[in-house]
């Protein structure tokens, strides 16, 4: 199969925020990994910032491994999560369009996210043009074809027929050795194994998205994959941002038609702790401090 993150998109989805709303950007939380002991309280962290930001989201963009897996059976999804599918749920049913996209730990979704919680669903890099500015937005892997190692998963993954086949397995066999594969992947020994920025010439998106712009002019690349917060200019009027993760950096990215900006989540509140508890906190933004950029 052809991959379908090489390709540049031909046409780009038009958006225009209303006034005083802003697009979001999260990936990365891997909500469920076996190997993390604090599912439970990033998960609560994280539906806390989506009732923080709710105001003021035009849009939500979800980049891919939210979950440390998914798969849609016939009959049955993973157990869990439900506290964080519930807030997209009420993001969605109040006209808060949410744009899930697919990463390498949350592939197999076949129809439940968008049915049961309103999301739009994206299993690979789109365009989008938003206020006038041209975004490039997906998970970020697959996207070096000279990894073959990689690439060989990522079609045995993506292949219709095993999915077919993995779909005929009981979950509870299923989703085992889904469990068995994470504890051996890059989130290992409870932690994540992301390293530095590497420099421009290592980072593989970076070097995908100069070949893009050798081709067709993005304001901003927006990936995430990574687990590393960049903010990284390609040119003077381009640049890759990657969100980060909720596990190390609780970072996200955001976007108020004019400015983006990367950002980190407050997480030094109580995750069980309610903002209406709290009437006299200041807004959701106030309790942001920014990553700083990546340098090069």
């Amino acid at each position: 199969m052809k991959n379908p993150n090489l390709r540049i998109p031909a046409t780009a989805t038009e958006v225009n925020l209303p006034k005083g709303k802003q697009a979001y950007f999260l990936s990365d939380l891997h909500l469920g990994a076996p190997v993390l002991p604090d599912n439970r309280e990033r998960e609560l962290l994280a539906v806390r910032w989506l009732e923080e930001i709710r105001k003021e989201c035009g849009m939500l963009f979800l980049l891919g491994d939210i979950f440390d897996f998914w798969f849609e059976y016939r009959q049955a999804v993973p157990k869990g999560h439900v506290r964080f599918l519930a807030k997209i749920c009420e993001l969605t049913d109040s006209g808060i369009p949410v744009h899930f996209f697919t990463g390498n730990h949350d592939i197999w979704s076949f129809g439940y996210l968008e049915r049961e919680c309103g999301v739009t669903l994206h299993t690979c890099n789109e365009a989008f043009r938003i206020n006038g500015q041209d975004f490039l937005i997906g998970h970020g892997d697959a996207l070096n074809p000279q990894d073959k190692g990689y690439m060989f998963l990522y079609r045995i993954f993506h292949n219709r027929f095993l999915q077919r086949c993995f779909r005929c397995l009981h979950p509870d066999f299923g989703i085992w050795i889904a469990n068995k594969w994470s504890s051996h992947s890059r989130l290992g020994n409870g932690r994540i194994e992301a390293d530095s920025f590497r420099g421009e010439a290592s980072e593989e998106i970076i070097r995908f998205c100069r070949r893009v712009l050798t081709q067709k002019h993005f304001d901003y690349f927006i990936f995430g994959h990574r687990h590393l917060p960049v903010d990284f200019a390609l040119s003077p009027n381009s640049r890759y941002v990657n969100t980060g993760d909720w596990i190390t950096y609780y970072s996200f990215a955001s976007f108020d038609g004019l400015t983006l900006t990367l950002n980190r989540q407050d997480t030094s509140r109580d995750s069980k702790s309610d903002s209406k508890d709290n009437p006299g906190d200041s807004p959701a933004h106030a309790r942001i401090n920014h990553v700083p950029t990546a340098s090069y």
